[in-house]
């Protein structure tokens, strides 16, 4: 097994390959703004960290989300075009579960919260690493303040809202050495993980406007 992971459903941009034992490379820049122009040299570098060409993966992992729609949808085309190249399965994972298996919470529940803007947050709650309790939502933290009330929890929404999340903590962002270590434990129990497709939970923000003028001739 050399599973490649990556996840652009953040503002981090993070690569990792594992070999089904391991983490053997990886890599992570947060910037919300360059996820396109950043993740295939961050490809190329974990490659060659491993000593591995792109051909050696027998396998594709990448967060879903949920995220922002133009960044997610980098990641998830990137998987894709890989996934076809190479004639390999591309397996998806949800964002916030690759946090929650990263997060050093010694006893649930907690929550997991990341920044989905417009002053609100994608969030689920979990029992432990491994196990979610609720599936992903998108509210406004004051909304969902008494559901999560008393909960430790994780991730960069967690940590811009202490009113509604005190026991906030890292990790902030999710990293892809979190999801790959996270897909190869549950494809090694014979898990089936979800297909690789995108948890918006909402419109995007780039519409169509109403009533505009028709410039093409008749």
């Amino acid at each position: 097994m050399l599973l490649l992971a990556l996840d652009t459903a953040t503002p981090a941009v993070t690569v990792a390959l594992h070999d089904g034992t391991d983490v053997i490379a990886s890599s992570s820049q947060v910037d919300a703004r360059r996820h396109g122009e950043l993740l295939l040299p961050a490809v190329d570098r974990v490659l060659a960290d491993a000593g591995l060409r792109l051909d050696a993966v027998t396998g594709i992992v990448v967060g879903i989300g949920p995220g922002p729609y133009t960044g997610l949808r980098v990641g998830l085309m990137t998987a894709d075009t890989f996934g076809l190249a190479l004639g390999v399965p591309v397996h998806g994972l949800c964002t916030l579960d690759g946090l929650a298996y990263a997060a050093d919470v010694e006893e649930g529940p907690f929550v997991v919260a990341t920044d989905a803007r417009r002053k609100e947050v994608y969030w689920a709650t979990y029992a432990d690493s491994r196990t979610r309790l609720t599936d992903p939502a998108v509210d406004r933290p004051a909304d969902i303040a008494e559901r999560v009330a008393g909960m430790p929890a994780v991730g960069a929404g967690a940590l811009l809202y202490p009113d509604t999340f005190p026991q906030a903590h890292e990790p902030e962002h999710v990293s892809a050495a979190a999801l790959a270590a996270l897909a190869a434990e549950r494809l090694a129990a014979g898990e089936e993980l979800p297909p690789p497709r995108p948890l918006y939970l909402r419109r995007p923000d780039a519409q169509v406007p109403k009533n505009y003028k028709v410039v093409t001739p008749k």
